[in-house]
């Protein structure tokens, strides 16, 4: 058992058998009354995201939760396989617990997953990744200026804003967490 003062972003908490990881907290000690904790936090298993607040001292359970590097190795159907890189087992993940970075992962790529007592619970990815744009709408003559964007599909599939200048085949920073362009990877 740990206390409130144990919360932190990225602790995974068992509440009511659940397990609940804490987006975001915040320590909270008004001018009157006692000390509070307010978090943030998603369901591990659904995606549910709740807000909840405990008080100051109070005893809660965390869930042991070991994090291991991966390589993701491909797609097989639904799910998405990764090998350990410290003893080259093979892990299959749902595309459920996978989510978002599926947007953002390259064969080979290496990433981080979360695990609690062998299940695994979700996937981490760098802060940004270098993809390749496979389709966009040419430039034209002009397009040089700021503040104008267009959609534009990178290797994996997914579709984000880019400037205007860019072409099809350059390769570009995404930002893994917000689907946003970082800016031109010149090889």
């Amino acid at each position: 058992m740990a206390s409130t003062s144990d919360i932190r972003n990225g602790a995974v908490l068992k509440i009511d058998g659940q397990l609940w990881a804490v987006i975001d907290f915040q320590h909270v000690k008004p001018g009157k009354g006692g000390a509070f904790v307010r978090t943030k936090m998603k369901n591990v298993l659904t995606g549910k995201v709740v807000d909840k607040t405990f008080n100051a001292g109070a005893k809660i359970e965390t869930a042991n939760v070991d994090r291991r590097d991966f390589q993701y190795l491909y797609k097989d159907g639904n799910d998405f396989v990764f090998m350990d890189t410290a003893d080259y087992d093979q892990l299959t993940v749902t595309e459920a617990v996978v989510g978002d970075a599926a947007n953002f992962m390259l064969e080979n790529q290496a990433v981080t997953v979360a695990l609690n007592e062998g299940l695994p619970l979700y996937v981490e990815l760098p802060a940004s990744v270098t993809l390749e744009i496979t389709y966009t709408e040419p430039g034209l003559q002009g397009d040089r200026s700021t503040g104008g964007t267009k959609p534009a599909t990178v290797e994996t599939g997914y579709q984000i804003q880019v400037p205007l200048f860019l072409e099809q085949g350059t390769r570009v920073k995404v930002d893994t967490r917000t689907g946003d362009y970082l800016g031109r990877v010149n090889d």
